[in-house]
């Protein structure tokens, strides 16, 4: 239990955007390792926070890192999609989250998010889930996979990446990490010596978002959760890379759209009104020492909106 380790990410930047009623109720739709929760705990004696996740490794260390508050914390098993059924509807004061893969997910190479490390083709964050990276990587049409690669990691080698995987699977299957990562290399131009990020990055990432579909998750989550906000209640995300950044941003601007009519309007007949109003025009962004401190940070991007 010891042993799951995960530097937060903009903590106090976090807090400070979701905090509102000193004695409200809080989600924290991404608990991890329970640092963002911990500190909300720490801000007042009268909040309660309830901490979702799907990793059983995660719930048990933040519920054994959180447990000298009590009842104030509640640990619950989920997928965030499914707020408002573990919230049961009742409104809460402050919802947060923390997306994408947690150091120690990516570090535990038994979970096979990780090129890096050779393990079997997992990528689950809810391990009792029975869709796998393996499933994916080898039973995919191509047409399937050149979608997943192309949309969700954005990979120039699309084409490339798919028919060497095609390739591959028709002889024996692809069972490894390392075995895809090579494989992934191997297609594309100049692969052997790359610079810069890895050629694998883009592929896995993509993958891993297939396996948990987490950006339909989230689009769900974040629309979910808005509307068991109360009024004055506060949302904020961190997100990791472009497609949750498109997600959370386009959401936060559905939210805060009043009049929608045509500017020649002399009078608005739409009757849209703003249910929220965001907390800053750009998103917040970790600062240099941050950073240096914690590489994976270099990317996150904090948003957050008040519900009117």
């Amino acid at each position: 239990m010891n042993d799951f380790h995960h530097i937060t990410v903009l903590k106090q930047e976090l807090v400070d955007m979701v905090l509102g009623r000193p004695d409200g109720i809080y989600v924290d739709m991404t608990l991890g390792g329970g640092g963002h929760s911990e500190e909300l705990l720490r801000r007042s004696d009268a909040l309660r926070v309830i901490g979702i996740d799907q990793d059983d490794t995660a719930l048990a260390a933040a519920s054994q890192r959180l447990s000298v508050y009590g009842d104030r914390f509640t640990a619950v098993k989920g997928n965030f999609r499914d707020i408002k059924a573990i919230i049961g509807g009742q409104a809460v004061s402050g919802i947060m989250a923390d997306l994408g893969v947690s150091s120690p997910q990516l570090d535990d190479k038994e979970r096979g998010f990780s090129f890096m490390k050779e393990a079997y083709l997992d990528m689950r964050m809810d391990q009792s889930a029975p869709k796998t990276a393996y499933d994916v990587v080898n039973t995919y049409t191509e047409k399937e996979l050149t979608d997943i690669l192309f949309t969700y990691g954005e990979e120039r080698y699309t084409k490339r990446i798919v028919s060497a995987i095609l390739r591959h699977r028709a002889q024996a299957p692809i069972e490894t990490t390392t075995q895809l990562a090579d494989i992934i290399v191997s297609a594309i131009p100049g692969g052997g010596k790359w610079q810069g990020i890895h050629p694998a990055t883009r592929a896995f990432q993509a993958i891993r978002i297939e396996v948990n579909d987490e950006l339909g998750a989230l689009k769900q989550a974040v629309y979910d959760g808005f509307e068991l906000l109360e009024s004055g209640g506060k949302m904020a995300f961190i997100s990791f890379h472009s497609l949750e950044e498109r997600i959370v941003k386009q959401a936060f601007t559905d939210f805060s759209t009043g009049c929608t009519c045509p500017k020649e309007f002399p009078v608005c007949v739409c009757g849209r009104k703003p249910r929220g109003s965001k907390v800053t025009k750009k998103p917040i962004c970790p600062g240099d020492s941050e950073q240096t401190e914690n590489p994976r940070a270099r990317s996150a991007k904090l948003r957050g909106i008040i519900k009117n």
